[in-house]
């Protein structure tokens, strides 16, 4: 799962699965809601394995939501301790309670991860529309029922109505390159893959750092990181070729 569904996931109240041992569900039938439990402080600092100085802290940082008052009492429910799991989750993954506290919010306002990115325009990327005849002609003889069903299952290839769609031009040209020079079309989308495992794994890193530092620089997005970020994979990558060349 990339940073923007585990984030999308997490900081959403998600509160399947979470639970407690104590609560009043009358009270919160009386209000005309789905009877639930519902916890003092102490009690969901507690089934929240953390301080009630804690829960007051993030409270006031307005990480969790106001709990429901009856008179002096403070009620917090099962939402109250879903929020908290989320954020001691996103805290061992390396977010900022600054960071985790703004997505919180673009949450509740409606906002997703990709606004509060910075994420607007389209990706880089041109798919290409092909026809049976014209993929044939750009892989002579390595287009086989056998490499098209590995090319559709990698997301490589998809169909629109009689046409087939290549997600990338960039892509499609290098592999039609590599297999005019004799290398197996096979051993190009093997290859591929574990670029393509390497690549998100560089993906995750650049999502990771713009969440830790949003907070503190919003001015920070990813669209402004996306070329900083090309042109360091760029030179990072030609430097180990340089050393895998001098080393052989």
């Amino acid at each position: 799962m990339g940073v923007a569904e585990e984030v999308a996931d997490a900081v959403t109240d998600g509160t399947a699965g979470t639970g407690g041992t104590s609560g009043s569900g009358a009270e919160d039938a009386r209000e005309g809601g789905t009877p639930g439990r519902e916890y003092r402080m102490e009690e969901l600092a507690r089934a929240a394995g953390i301080t009630v100085r804690t829960v007051r802290f993030y409270r006031e940082r307005g990480l969790i939501p106001p709990p429901r008052r009856e008179g002096r009492i403070a009620w917090y429910d099962d939402h109250h301790l879903a929020r908290l799991r989320t954020i001691a989750a996103l805290l061992e993954r390396g977010h900022t309670l600054q960071g985790i506290a703004e997505l919180a919010e673009a949450f509740e306002k409606g906002r997703d991860v990709a606004e509060l990115l910075g994420i607007d325009g389209p990706s880089e990327e041109t798919p290409v529309r092909l026809t049976p005849e014209e993929l044939a002609d750009r892989f002579a003889g390595e287009v086989t029922p056998e490499n098209l069903a590995a090319a559709m299952e990698f997301g490589y290839l998809g169909t629109d109505g009689d046409d087939i769609v290549h997600i990338s031009r960039r892509l499609l040209d290098a592999s039609a390159t590599l297999v005019r020079k004799g290398v197996p079309l096979v051993a190009v989308m093997e290859a591929g893959q574990r670029i393509r495992e390497h690549a998100d794994a560089l993906a995750e890193l650049l999502l990771s750092f713009t969440l830790e530092h949003a907070a503190e620089h919003p001015e920070l997005t990813v669209e402004e990181l996306r070329p900083l970020a090309k042109s360091v994979v760029e030179a990072e990558l030609s430097l180990a070729l340089d050393r895998r060349l001098h080393q052989a």
